[in-house]
């Protein structure tokens, strides 16, 4: 039997390896579902996708966003700055014409103050949409799309924006102040670029 001190100092199997990365969305799947939200009219749902997709958030970060967060006045506005939970480091992020008018239509229809939370939960004794709640709306996008749930989550959509940006600019740097990472070396390894890179120079070299 191992002692009691052994076992404490037992690394976690996951320590430093990226465990179930999930797949960035495609452009296509993105428009498919928009279309598909904005034709069934699901305002709520619309504003919460096309901000994730924005944003660049953690989920934990999307969920707890208030109406001040993203509007100035009564206009949703272009570019907001939140502070990150897990780093308690402030990230600013753009919002483009089409997330503001999703965004400005769910304020009004749910009829949402400054100090309103953005998502407000359904749930009863929860101020905001949970992480869960989150997770559990995004699977049925993805099962909507006919897409595998398992290749996919929550990060899917933090990971989305950032995986185009790179792939059209390879401005890592960029893409890591995008993300809110402190080092670069995390930007590298969310993104998993490097056997991206290595398999795109392997497909274009021809024996």
């Amino acid at each position: 039997m191992g002692s009691a001190a052994s076992i404490l100092s037992r690394e976690p199997w996951n320590k430093g390896k990226i465990v179930g990365q999930k797949a960035p969305f495609k452009v296509k799947d993105i428009w498919a579902l928009r279309v598909r939200l904005q034709m069934e009219n699901r305002v709520r749902e619309l504003a919460l996708f096309n901000l994730g997709i924005d944003s660049k958030l953690r989920g934990c970060d999307l969920v707890a966003l208030k109406v001040r967060d993203v509007c100035h006045g009564d206009a949703v506005a272009s570019r907001a700055v939140v502070m990150q939970h897990k780093t308690q480091r402030p990230v600013q992020f753009e919002i483009t014409p089409a997330t503001r008018d999703a965004v400005q239509r769910w304020i009004k229809q749910a009829g949402l103050r400054s100090e309103d939370f953005l998502f407000p939960s359904r749930m009863h004794g929860s101020p905001h949409l949970g992480t869960r709640q989150y997770a559990r709306i995004l699977e049925g996008w993805v099962e909507e799309l006919g897409l595998d749930p398992a290749d996919y989550g929550t990060h899917s959509m933090r990971r989305t924006k950032a995986t185009l940006i790179y792939r059209r600019t390879k401005n890592l740097r960029a893409v890591q102040l995008l993300l809110g990472h402190s080092k670069l070396e995390s930007t590298v390894r969310y993104l998993g670029i490097e056997v991206d890179d290595a398999l795109e120079i392997s497909e274009q070299t021809e024996i």
